[in-house]
Protein backbone atom coordinates (compact mmCIF):
# COMPACT_ATOMS: atom_id res chain seq x y z
CA UNK A 1 0.00 0.00 0.00
CA UNK A 2 1.66 3.55 -1.12
CA UNK A 3 2.15 6.21 1.39
CA UNK A 4 -0.73 8.36 2.36
CA UNK A 5 -0.33 12.10 0.99
CA UNK A 6 -1.22 13.51 4.19
CA UNK A 7 -1.34 12.17 7.60
CA UNK A 8 -1.73 14.57 10.83
CA UNK A 9 -1.71 12.89 14.17
CA UNK A 10 -3.06 14.56 17.53
CA UNK A 11 -3.58 17.91 15.69
CA UNK A 12 -3.75 20.90 18.29
CA UNK A 13 -4.07 25.02 17.84
CA UNK A 14 -4.60 26.87 20.66
CA UNK A 15 -5.02 30.82 20.49
CA UNK A 16 -5.11 31.99 24.09
CA UNK A 17 -8.07 30.25 25.66
CA UNK A 18 -9.74 29.30 22.69
CA UNK A 19 -9.29 26.14 21.26
CA UNK A 20 -9.41 26.03 17.54
CA UNK A 21 -8.55 22.62 16.23
CA UNK A 22 -8.36 19.53 19.47
CA UNK A 23 -6.75 16.44 18.98
CA UNK A 24 -7.12 15.62 15.43
CA UNK A 25 -6.08 13.24 13.35
CA UNK A 26 -6.75 11.95 10.31
CA UNK A 27 -4.83 10.14 7.02
CA UNK A 28 -6.04 11.16 3.33
CA UNK A 29 -5.10 8.45 1.14
CA UNK A 30 -3.02 8.82 -2.12
CA UNK A 31 -5.05 8.90 -5.28
CA UNK A 32 -8.56 9.92 -3.20
CA UNK A 33 -10.80 13.17 -3.52
CA UNK A 34 -11.54 13.59 -0.04
CA UNK A 35 -14.34 15.96 1.24
CA UNK A 36 -13.55 18.07 4.22
CA UNK A 37 -17.47 18.77 6.07
CA UNK A 38 -17.83 21.61 8.45
CA UNK A 39 -19.82 24.31 10.13
CA UNK A 40 -18.68 27.73 10.24
CA UNK A 41 -15.74 28.04 12.58
CA UNK A 42 -15.17 24.33 12.84
CA UNK A 43 -11.40 24.82 12.85
CA UNK A 44 -11.18 23.83 8.83
CA UNK A 45 -9.40 26.68 7.60
CA UNK A 46 -7.17 26.17 10.34
CA UNK A 47 -6.19 22.81 9.61
CA UNK A 48 -5.46 23.02 6.28
CA UNK A 49 -3.47 26.04 6.97
CA UNK A 50 -1.48 23.93 9.24
CA UNK A 51 -1.05 21.12 6.78
CA UNK A 52 0.39 23.72 4.44
CA UNK A 53 2.88 25.13 7.16
CA UNK A 54 1.23 28.32 6.96
CA UNK A 55 0.58 28.02 10.65
CA UNK A 56 2.76 25.67 13.57
CA UNK A 57 0.46 23.78 15.42
CA UNK A 58 0.65 23.93 19.18
CA UNK A 59 0.81 20.41 19.31
CA UNK A 60 0.57 17.00 16.96
CA UNK A 61 2.63 16.17 14.13
CA UNK A 62 2.08 17.10 10.06
CA UNK A 63 3.55 14.69 7.24
CA UNK A 64 2.43 15.75 4.03
CA UNK A 65 4.04 14.27 0.63
CA UNK A 66 6.50 12.56 3.25
CA UNK A 67 7.80 15.14 4.39
CA UNK A 68 7.00 17.69 7.97
CA UNK A 69 7.06 20.51 6.27
CA UNK A 70 5.35 21.81 3.32
CA UNK A 71 7.94 24.22 2.12
CA UNK A 72 9.88 21.43 1.40
CA UNK A 73 7.21 19.92 -0.75
CA UNK A 74 5.54 23.21 -2.42
CA UNK A 75 6.07 22.35 -5.70
CA UNK A 76 4.05 19.84 -5.75
CA UNK A 77 1.00 21.22 -4.35
CA UNK A 78 -1.74 23.28 -5.48
CA UNK A 79 -3.60 25.56 -3.19
CA UNK A 80 -6.38 27.76 -3.12
CA UNK A 81 -7.12 29.74 -0.19
CA UNK A 82 -10.74 30.45 1.18
CA UNK A 83 -9.85 34.29 0.77
CA UNK A 84 -9.75 34.89 -3.14
CA UNK A 85 -7.73 37.29 -4.57
CA UNK A 86 -5.88 38.05 -7.90
CA UNK A 87 -3.75 40.62 -9.31
CA UNK A 88 -6.35 42.81 -10.81
CA UNK A 89 -4.52 44.75 -13.63
CA UNK A 90 -2.95 41.32 -15.08
CA UNK A 91 -4.73 39.82 -17.83
CA UNK A 92 -6.12 35.93 -16.35
CA UNK A 93 -3.88 33.59 -19.08
CA UNK A 94 -0.96 36.24 -17.19
CA UNK A 95 -1.94 35.32 -14.15
CA UNK A 96 -2.39 31.54 -14.74
CA UNK A 97 1.04 31.81 -16.12
CA UNK A 98 2.85 33.79 -13.43
CA UNK A 99 1.47 30.88 -10.58
CA UNK A 100 2.77 27.64 -12.74
CA UNK A 101 6.42 30.00 -13.34
CA UNK A 102 6.00 30.19 -9.16
CA UNK A 103 5.60 26.42 -8.89
CA UNK A 104 9.27 25.74 -11.27
CA UNK A 105 7.49 26.03 -14.70
CA UNK A 106 9.33 27.47 -17.44
CA UNK A 107 7.99 30.58 -18.80
CA UNK A 108 6.57 29.58 -22.23
CA UNK A 109 5.49 25.61 -20.53
CA UNK A 110 3.11 27.62 -18.03
CA UNK A 111 1.61 30.27 -20.88
CA UNK A 112 1.07 27.27 -23.12
CA UNK A 113 -0.27 25.31 -20.35
CA UNK A 114 -2.67 28.49 -19.19
CA UNK A 115 -3.76 28.95 -22.27
CA UNK A 116 -5.03 24.91 -22.74
CA UNK A 117 -6.17 25.18 -19.32
CA UNK A 118 -8.74 28.47 -20.57
CA UNK A 119 -9.65 26.64 -23.62
CA UNK A 120 -10.32 23.48 -21.67
CA UNK A 121 -13.02 25.42 -19.19
CA UNK A 122 -14.72 27.78 -21.58
CA UNK A 123 -12.59 30.77 -21.17
CA UNK A 124 -10.36 30.95 -24.03
CA UNK A 125 -11.61 34.40 -25.42
CA UNK A 126 -11.51 35.98 -21.60
CA UNK A 127 -8.06 35.20 -21.77
CA UNK A 128 -6.63 38.53 -22.74
CA UNK A 129 -9.64 40.36 -20.46
CA UNK A 130 -8.08 42.20 -17.41
CA UNK A 131 -8.90 40.42 -13.91
CA UNK A 132 -10.85 43.41 -12.44
CA UNK A 133 -13.31 42.97 -15.59
CA UNK A 134 -13.79 39.51 -14.74
CA UNK A 135 -17.32 38.19 -13.30
CA UNK A 136 -16.64 36.97 -9.85
CA UNK A 137 -17.50 33.69 -10.89
CA UNK A 138 -14.84 34.00 -13.86
CA UNK A 139 -11.96 35.51 -11.36
CA UNK A 140 -12.80 32.19 -9.17
CA UNK A 141 -12.24 29.77 -11.84
CA UNK A 142 -9.06 31.87 -12.55
CA UNK A 143 -7.98 31.13 -9.24
CA UNK A 144 -8.59 27.75 -9.45
CA UNK A 145 -6.91 27.13 -12.99
CA UNK A 146 -3.89 29.11 -11.23
CA UNK A 147 -3.45 26.70 -8.42
CA UNK A 148 -3.37 23.48 -10.62
CA UNK A 149 -1.54 25.39 -13.87
CA UNK A 150 1.49 22.94 -12.51
CA UNK A 151 -0.02 19.92 -12.23
CA UNK A 152 0.22 19.20 -8.66
CA UNK A 153 0.26 15.79 -7.15
CA UNK A 154 -1.75 16.88 -4.18
CA UNK A 155 -4.60 19.63 -4.44
CA UNK A 156 -6.22 21.44 -1.64
CA UNK A 157 -9.39 23.17 -2.28
CA UNK A 158 -10.57 25.62 0.59
CA UNK A 159 -13.99 26.51 -0.21
CA UNK A 160 -13.75 26.48 -4.23
CA UNK A 161 -17.53 26.50 -4.23
CA UNK A 162 -18.31 29.27 -2.51
CA UNK A 163 -20.14 31.84 -4.54
CA UNK A 164 -20.40 30.42 -7.87
CA UNK A 165 -23.49 29.77 -9.99
CA UNK A 166 -24.65 26.38 -10.96
CA UNK A 167 -23.29 26.65 -14.22
CA UNK A 168 -19.65 27.23 -12.92
CA UNK A 169 -20.18 24.76 -10.01
CA UNK A 170 -20.28 22.25 -12.62
CA UNK A 171 -17.40 23.29 -14.46
CA UNK A 172 -15.26 22.90 -10.96
CA UNK A 173 -17.16 19.67 -10.49
CA UNK A 174 -15.52 18.71 -14.03
CA UNK A 175 -11.91 20.44 -12.99
CA UNK A 176 -11.83 18.08 -9.93
CA UNK A 177 -12.93 15.06 -12.09
CA UNK A 178 -10.53 15.71 -14.23
CA UNK A 179 -7.63 15.79 -11.61
CA UNK A 180 -8.66 13.02 -9.81
CA UNK A 181 -8.32 11.07 -13.31
CA UNK A 182 -4.85 12.15 -13.94
CA UNK A 183 -4.11 10.67 -10.57
CA UNK A 184 -4.25 13.85 -8.21
CA UNK A 185 -5.07 13.84 -4.92
CA UNK A 186 -7.68 16.40 -4.11
CA UNK A 187 -8.86 17.71 -0.77
CA UNK A 188 -11.64 19.82 -0.93
CA UNK A 189 -13.69 21.76 1.70
CA UNK A 190 -17.48 22.40 1.51
CA UNK A 191 -20.94 23.49 3.13
CA UNK A 192 -22.61 21.73 0.12
CA UNK A 193 -23.53 18.21 0.64
CA UNK A 194 -24.28 16.82 -2.87
CA UNK A 195 -21.24 18.07 -4.18
CA UNK A 196 -19.39 15.85 -1.28
CA UNK A 197 -21.46 12.83 -2.17
CA UNK A 198 -21.43 12.94 -6.36
CA UNK A 199 -17.24 13.72 -5.86
CA UNK A 200 -15.75 12.33 -3.15
CA UNK A 201 -14.31 8.76 -1.92
CA UNK A 202 -13.53 9.80 1.52
CA UNK A 203 -15.14 12.36 3.21
CA UNK A 204 -13.83 13.79 6.81
CA UNK A 205 -16.81 16.07 9.47
CA UNK A 206 -15.43 18.47 12.22
CA UNK A 207 -17.28 20.39 14.47
CA UNK A 208 -15.86 22.53 16.92
CA UNK A 209 -12.57 21.37 16.01
CA UNK A 210 -13.04 17.50 16.42
CA UNK A 211 -13.07 14.95 14.42
CA UNK A 212 -16.91 13.19 14.54
CA UNK A 213 -16.36 10.71 11.21
CA UNK A 214 -13.85 9.95 8.93
CA UNK A 215 -14.55 7.03 6.41
CA UNK A 216 -16.34 6.73 2.81
CA UNK A 217 -19.73 7.56 1.75
CA UNK A 218 -21.43 4.51 2.28
CA UNK A 219 -19.90 4.51 6.28
CA UNK A 220 -21.03 7.66 6.34
CA UNK A 221 -24.66 7.00 5.84
CA UNK A 222 -24.57 3.55 8.04
CA UNK A 223 -24.43 6.24 11.03
CA UNK A 224 -28.16 6.48 10.59
CA UNK A 225 -30.62 3.93 10.07
CA UNK A 226 -32.29 3.21 6.68
CA UNK A 227 -36.11 3.57 5.74
CA UNK A 228 -38.79 2.76 3.64
CA UNK A 229 -41.61 4.83 2.63
CA UNK A 230 -44.38 2.65 1.86
CA UNK A 231 -48.35 3.33 1.51
CA UNK A 232 -50.88 0.41 2.15
CA UNK A 233 -54.20 -0.47 3.75
CA UNK A 234 -52.66 -2.89 6.33
CA UNK A 235 -52.41 -1.97 9.96
CA UNK A 236 -49.04 -0.71 11.51
CA UNK A 237 -48.99 -3.78 13.78
CA UNK A 238 -48.47 -6.30 10.56
CA UNK A 239 -46.19 -4.09 9.26
CA UNK A 240 -44.26 -4.19 12.45
CA UNK A 241 -44.70 -7.82 12.36
CA UNK A 242 -42.64 -8.05 9.18
CA UNK A 243 -38.84 -9.28 9.45
CA UNK A 244 -36.23 -6.70 9.10
CA UNK A 245 -38.52 -3.68 10.56
CA UNK A 246 -37.42 -1.84 13.57
CA UNK A 247 -40.07 0.53 13.86
CA UNK A 248 -42.75 2.08 11.99
CA UNK A 249 -44.56 5.54 12.00
CA UNK A 250 -47.51 6.47 10.25
CA UNK A 251 -46.61 9.70 8.17
CA UNK A 252 -50.10 10.52 6.52
CA UNK A 253 -53.08 9.63 4.27
CA UNK A 254 -56.23 7.89 5.12
CA UNK A 255 -56.86 5.64 8.35
CA UNK A 256 -55.26 2.35 8.29
CA UNK A 257 -57.46 -0.34 6.23
CA UNK A 258 -58.17 2.39 3.59
CA UNK A 259 -54.49 4.18 2.80
CA UNK A 260 -52.12 5.03 4.67
CA UNK A 261 -48.49 6.15 4.18
CA UNK A 262 -45.75 5.17 6.95
CA UNK A 263 -42.00 5.51 7.54
CA UNK A 264 -40.36 2.35 7.96
CA UNK A 265 -36.94 1.82 9.93
CA UNK A 266 -35.15 -1.07 8.65
CA UNK A 267 -33.08 -3.62 11.49
CA UNK A 268 -29.34 -3.07 11.46
CA UNK A 269 -28.29 -6.00 8.84
CA UNK A 270 -31.97 -6.37 7.01
CA UNK A 271 -31.80 -5.40 3.76
CA UNK A 272 -35.11 -3.19 2.04
CA UNK A 273 -35.67 -5.53 -0.23
CA UNK A 274 -36.59 -7.97 2.36
CA UNK A 275 -39.21 -6.13 3.39
CA UNK A 276 -40.48 -5.60 0.06
CA UNK A 277 -40.60 -9.52 -0.21
CA UNK A 278 -41.81 -9.79 3.21
CA UNK A 279 -45.14 -7.82 2.10
CA UNK A 280 -46.03 -9.59 -0.46
CA UNK A 281 -45.34 -13.45 1.18
CA UNK A 282 -48.08 -11.71 3.65
CA UNK A 283 -50.69 -10.71 1.33
CA UNK A 284 -50.32 -6.84 2.24
CA UNK A 285 -51.01 -4.80 -0.61
CA UNK A 286 -48.55 -2.08 -1.48
CA UNK A 287 -49.39 0.90 -3.37
CA UNK A 288 -46.19 2.44 -3.47
CA UNK A 289 -42.84 1.37 -1.74
CA UNK A 290 -39.67 3.56 -1.62
CA UNK A 291 -36.49 3.12 -0.19
CA UNK A 292 -35.16 6.36 1.35
CA UNK A 293 -31.49 5.90 2.36
CA UNK A 294 -30.28 8.67 4.79
CA UNK A 295 -28.43 11.38 2.54
CA UNK A 296 -25.41 12.73 3.65
CA UNK A 297 -26.93 15.96 4.99
CA UNK A 298 -28.51 13.91 7.48
CA UNK A 299 -25.70 12.59 8.50
CA UNK A 300 -23.81 15.24 8.47
CA UNK A 301 -26.72 17.34 10.61
CA UNK A 302 -27.04 14.44 12.77
CA UNK A 303 -23.71 14.35 13.79
CA UNK A 304 -22.95 17.79 14.66
CA UNK A 305 -26.37 18.52 16.58
CA UNK A 306 -25.16 15.10 18.50
CA UNK A 307 -21.86 16.87 19.09
CA UNK A 308 -23.02 20.16 20.34
CA UNK A 309 -25.95 18.39 22.73
CA UNK A 310 -22.68 16.28 24.01
CA UNK A 311 -21.05 19.99 24.57
CA UNK A 312 -23.65 21.89 26.50
CA UNK A 313 -23.99 18.44 28.51
CA UNK A 314 -20.50 18.35 29.21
Amino acid sequence: MSEPVLRLEHLHKRYGDFIAVHDLSLTVPRGSVYGFLVPNGAGKSTTIRMALSIYEPTAGKVEILGRSSALEVRNRIGYLPEEKGLYKKMRAVEVIAYFGMLKGMSRADANRKAAELLERYGLAEKSKVRCEALSKGMQQKVQVLASIVHAPEFVILDEPFSGLDPVNQEVLEQVIADLAKAGATIVFSTHVMEHAERLCDRIVLIARGRRLFDGTLAESKRILPRRVLLETGAAPEQLARLPGVARVERTGGESPGQSARYEVLVSEGARADEILSACFRSGIELHSFDKNDPSLRDVFLKLVSRAEAEEVVA
